[in-house]
């Protein structure tokens, strides 16, 4: 509860008064027997009439009626105060997962962050609306009966506790168990989450290899864990629940005989027979129904501790204010960066100078996209610093970097909605003439007309509708839009054949006039025109400078080039002019 009282700061009220309405509807839930133990003593007594019989059943229908309303709007209230603390929770968490470094998301899979998110989180929902309401109303209630049944005979309201203290024999052997394999059990459940959704995302590998769900290991795996997860829950504690449930209303085992040996013995009247017989009933019912709560006490403890360890996650600490940048130089002062304990870039140093294109190549795995994701603020470095503008980035909030730096890659993902509102991303306030001005510089303005709904296309899950070039270019139209000073490319065209990279590469040079230009490349003939090209090789800076400058002093950028141009289809002599 402890946990989740500060998600429910906008809706206590609600929770209070949905807590009210329930232990009004479970003490209307009692009327009926107050008023069946009077029409019974009255009938055996023969002092009844009908109008007074007829009172006392309408007192049980009002009762019932009362149970029923009061329930339905503490119901109602609950579950609107749920469905609030729901949205706080995964607020919070997805505001949790924009602090956190990049390396936390990636190196977990996918599936097992949506699962915490949507699934695992929704299954607060159960125990939020009705744990708090109803258990409360279902302890609270019987209570006070009991206090009726002493004030009535004492003997009989002790011997109507006596199921309670042997339901207690097995319900903390029952808890103990909950606290273990349900644990076990939602953990199952999350993992077969996140293989399914990995199962899903390769499903065409899969196709292409000739496999399938029953031979795909590790899917295949997670279900029958999730399985036998499930199975052993339910096998391990039924016995101690079945007793519980068997043994907690059975109070007339106790309660009747007694009474009826008390009223034998002249020590008990009738009318309190009648009345402790009948509210011992009373008092089994709440109190059972509170022990069905049992798997969402243990639901929410298992649960919210999974929460808890994502909201406790090391956080990219960054101040609120941001600061005055009047130019936007991006300096990397002998950085130092690794992901665990495996150092991936050792002690580099170098400048991209305002409005100049600064480009970064190097062989497959040297650490470029390292470094560019270091420069979109993806991660903190662990030594040595990155300065935008003379200003270290850890002293500048998130946001501010990412507004003034767009960031291209090669994979630039999609939302599943319209291209309209992927391009408005970019400029969340712009208008559709924006968009479609921003589109028509991204070449993408003609193939969305050819389309059937036009900007009103859904792209589908990742941009899985459209081409990869088509994808491509309307992310360059979002950052168009966007309007950043600092564009960083992170090979932009990598996965595009040749005549979308010519396509794409003229949108690029609309994106970037008269911006800051980072280019992360591996076709060396689109850099060849950089103010400064800086060539790195197993986390390190092997040499910087112009094209000629490289060709003539570094091995290993000549080296490249002449294997570039050498894998091109291009007339012998030209590329002897390229050399």
């Amino acid at each position: 509860m402890k946990k989740i009282l500060p998600f429910a700061a906008g809706c206590r009220g609600k929770l209070a008064a949905s807590v009210l309405f329930a232990v009004l509807s479970v003490a209307g839930g009692i009327i009926p027997y107050f008023a069946a133990a009077k029409i019974t003593y009255k009938m055996i007594e023969n002092q009844y009439t009908v109008p007074g019989l007829g009172l006392l059943v309408l007192t049980a229908l009002f009762g019932y009626t009362a149970k029923v309303v009061l329930g339905a709007i503490s119901t109602e209230l609950s579950h609107q105060a749920a469905y609030r603390i729901l949205v706080s929770i995964r607020t919070a968490l997805t505001a949790k997962l924009s602090k956190v470094p990049l390396g936390y998301v990636t190196e977990r899979p996918s599936g097992g962050l949506k699962a915490v998110l949507v699934d695992t989180v929704e299954k607060l929902e159960a125990p939020f609306a009705h744990l708090i309401p109803e258990m409360t109303a279902n302890l609270l209630v019987p209570a006070a009966v009991l206090i009726y049944l002493f004030y009535v005979d004492w003997r009989l309201a002790l011997l109507s506790l006596v199921t309670i203290p042997l339901g207690l024999l097995f319900y903390i052997p029952l808890m103990k168990k909950y606290k273990k394999y349900y644990k076990k059990n939602v953990e199952a459940g999350n993992e077969m989450s996140s293989q399914a959704v990995e199962y899903i995302n390769g499903i065409e590998a899969i196709k292409a290899f000739n496999q399938s769900a029953s031979s795909y290991e590790s899917y295949a795996g997670a279900v029958k864990n999730s399985c036998q997860a499930i199975t052993e829950f339910f096998v391990v504690t039924l016995p101690e629940y079945t007793a519980l449930m068997t043994i907690l209303p059975s109070t007339l085992l106790f309660v009747l005989p007694s009474a009826l040996y008390f009223y034998a013995q002249g020590t008990l009247e009738l009318s309190a027979m009648l009345t402790c017989i009948i509210l011992s009933f009373g008092l089994a019912g709440p109190l059972v129904q509170a022990m069905k709560y049992t798997d969402n006490i243990a639901s929410m403890g298992t649960i919210m501790n999974q929460v808890a360890e994502i909201l406790k996650e090391e956080e990219m600490i960054r101040p609120s204010m941001g600061q005055d940048l009047k130019d936007y130089p991006i300096v990397f002062e002998n950085v130092t960066f690794g992901y665990q304990d495996q150092e991936i870039l050792h002690g580099i140093s170098f400048e991209a100078k305002p409005k100049e294109m600064t480009a970064i190549v190097g062989p497959s795995g040297s650490g470029k996209s390292t470094i560019a994701k270091l420069i979109a603020g993806f991660w903190d470095v662990n030594g040595g610093r990155i300065t935008l503008g003379g200003v270290d980035v850890r002293r500048l909030p998130l946001q501010q970097v990412s507004s003034i730096i767009s960031y291209v890659s090669q994979d630039n993902f999609l939302f599943h909605l319209s291209i309209r509102d992927n391009i408005r991303i970019g400029k969340p306030g712009a208008s559709d003439g924006e968009i479609v001005e921003a589109a028509k510089k991204a070449s993408c303005h003609e193939f969305i007309q050819s389309l059937e709904q036009g900007y009103d296309t859904l792209v589908g899950e990742g941009g899985g509708q459209l081409s990869g070039g088509e994808r491509q270019r309307i992310s360059i139209a979002r950052a168009i839009l966007k309007n950043s000073p600092v564009i960083l490319l992170d090979e932009a065209t990598a996965y595009t054949d040749s005549e979308n990279e010519a396509v794409i590469q003229q949108s690029v040079s609309r994106l970037v006039r008269g911006k800051t230009l980072i280019v992360i490349a591996h076709r060396l003939s689109t850099i060849s025109s950089a103010d400064r090209i800086i060539v790195v090789n197993d986390g390190q800076i092997d040499s910087q400078g112009t094209h000629e400058e490289l060709l003539a002093g570094s091995t290993m950028y000549h080296s490249m080039w002449s294997a570039h141009i050498g894998s091109r289809d291009i007339d012998p002599e030209e590329r002897r002019k390229e050399q």
